[in-house]
């Protein structure tokens, strides 16, 4: 079995990849949650739901948010009564929402989760990594914004100072889950919201280190391939850079992939991290996300 720890759109890129060469039913994924939410009163688990479309082949992969060929009929509808929302939200992605929502009356995030990726046929392990709710909260020039006001409303331009985001207890089995795996891979997400939060739950640090751990830096020369990564490094004092992200992870790293592009940085990751790979990191094809990913799988 292998483990993905997943948030943002990078990392399923890569598990779009993985499926494709690997047995689906032998994944287990464990999900970022702290950036969910209620919005338009539905609970949203934006990475969560990610990766359930990737993994039903639903996922709209032009934006990797929400349901391809989706309409926005409910969304214009609210528009048109004064009730924009803050998150565009397709027809068939606010009805996975909705049945989310209703079976988190009597069931916990996990429970709905696998409640739905089976009725998605999805025989892969859905995990999240909590069940309680958290929130990040952005600390910027313009004040302390939540997290989606600064990703959507502000389109992350202000400056950002600071990111904090509560503790929370992790969900059953996630610990296990790491421990029992032949290898763990690291996607190329944000390391600070997105995966960061996975390995600061009690336990996870540890596990990680006593497992084989592959990362793939969501850095490209000197700025993310997508969202705000960059921005939060550099608020929290770290280099942005593929050998920044290896700094973050080199406490339980122990191969590391990075574009081609950092070749000339591969040396000094070297200090950090025992072993190295350069190769092509930026997925716009199915044949990139493929070849990438039978580069993860062998090592």
């Amino acid at each position: 079995m292998i483990t993905i720890l997943s948030g943002g759109t990078g990392t399923p890129k890569l598990i779009q990849g993985i499926k494709e060469i690997y047995d689906p039913s032998n994944l287990s994924i464990i999900v970022n949650t702290v950036e969910n939410d209620y919005f338009s009163g539905v609970y949203v688990a934006a990475d969560i739901d990610t990766v359930l479309y990737t993994l039903s082949d639903k996922i709209n992969d032009e934006t990797w948010y929400g349901i391809k060929e989706d309409t926005f009929i409910t969304n214009e509808k609210l528009k048109d009564l004064g009730c924009p929302e803050l998150l565009k939200i397709g027809d068939q992605d606010r009805a996975t929402k909705i049945q989310k929502t209703e079976l988190m009356k009597n069931h916990s995030l996990s429970e709905a989760v696998d409640i739905q990726r089976t009725k998605m046929g999805i025989t892969s392990k859905i995990l999240p990594m909590s069940d309680e709710h958290s929130k990040i909260t952005v600390s910027t020039d313009i004040g302390k914004l939540e997290f989606h006001d600064f990703l959507i409303k502000h389109q992350t331009k202000p400056e950002v100072l600071s990111v904090d985001y509560t503790k929370v207890n992790s969900a059953p089995n996630i610990v296990e889950t790491i421990e029992k795996s032949e290898k763990v891979i690291i996607g190329p997400s944000n390391p600070i919201t997105s995966i960061l939060p996975i390995v600061n739950l009690e336990g996870v640090e540890k596990a990680l280190k006593n497992s084989h751990v592959i990362a793939i830096s969501p850095i490209i020369g000197d700025a993310p391939v997508s969202g705000p990564a960059g921005k939060f490094m550099d608020a929290l004092g770290h280099e942005v850079s593929s050998f920044g992200v290896a700094s973050i992870y080199k406490s339980f790293l122990d191969t590391f992939i990075i574009d081609i592009e950092d070749e000339n940085k591969k040396t000094k990751i070297e200090t950090l991290i025992n072993k190295v790979i350069t190769t092509n990191t930026n997925m716009k094809t199915i044949n990139d996300k493929k070849n990438l990913a039978k580069i993860v799988l062998n090592e």
